[in-house]
């Protein structure tokens, strides 16, 4: 099974077949059973009046392409039983009509996507795929969450050095007060001065923390 600029090509017992153009009024495509090789064809993307997709039972390879997530009419999609692999791709949220899905019997891996249509099918929608994890299957992603980025990183060193000088500025103030409070005789007008600059500091800190 290769992909031309405009068509697709097969190769059938020796013979091969070309397609010059796809037919974009095309509704139901079954090449079930075969022995196709090779990778599924991007261009399969643009048959937007697709219902029934079957390329299943096949020796096909590579990831399943992100343009299948276009056939917005598409109904069900068969890719069980051959190589695929890589991740399942996002793009198949798009798919809002999508009542029957079936991947299993390959090696994709990754979390399956969720949401819409997704949350509708079941585990033997994916058996087979040992690396696959999340719901509807029991294996967890947890471990496949992506890493903070360097902003986010950044963004939570600032926070907490803000923290860490909050307390340093109010240790060293309390500090300073007790200090004073030891060492004169009538620190009160101390205090009260000391109590107004602390009550502005807080105010001032609070805003800069959660802006």
């Amino acid at each position: 099974m290769e992909e031309e600029d405009e068509g697709l090509s097969f190769t059938i017992k020796g013979c091969e077949i070309e397609f010059d153009k796809l037919l974009t009024s095309w509704m139901v495509i079954d090449f079930s059973n075969n022995q196709f090789l090779g990778e599924i064809p991007k261009t399969l993307g643009e048959l937007r009046s697709l219902i029934v997709l079957n390329l299943s039972h096949n020796n096909l390879s590579g990831p399943i392409p992100s343009s299948l997530g276009d056939l917005s009419e598409l109904e069900s999609l068969d890719l069980s039983s051959n190589k695929l692999h890589g991740r399942i791709p996002m793009e198949l949220n798009n798919l809002g009509f999508l009542e029957v899905l079936n991947l299993s019997q390959n090696n994709l891996v990754g979390p399956i996507p969720q949401g819409k249509q997704f949350d509708t099918f079941t585990n033997d929608s994916y058996i087979g795929n040992l690396g696959l994890c999340g719901l509807p299957l029991s294996e967890s992603c947890d471990n496949d969450e992506e890493a903070p980025t360097k902003s986010e990183r950044d963004d939570v060193l600032n926070w907490k050095f803000s923290i860490l000088m909050g307390y340093g500025c109010g240790l060293v103030l309390g500090l300073s007060m007790g200090y004073i409070v030891f060492t004169t005789e009538k620190p009160w007008w101390f205090i009260k001065i000391f109590e107004r600059v602390q009550h502005r500091f807080a105010k001032w800190y609070r805003r800069k923390l959660f802006r």
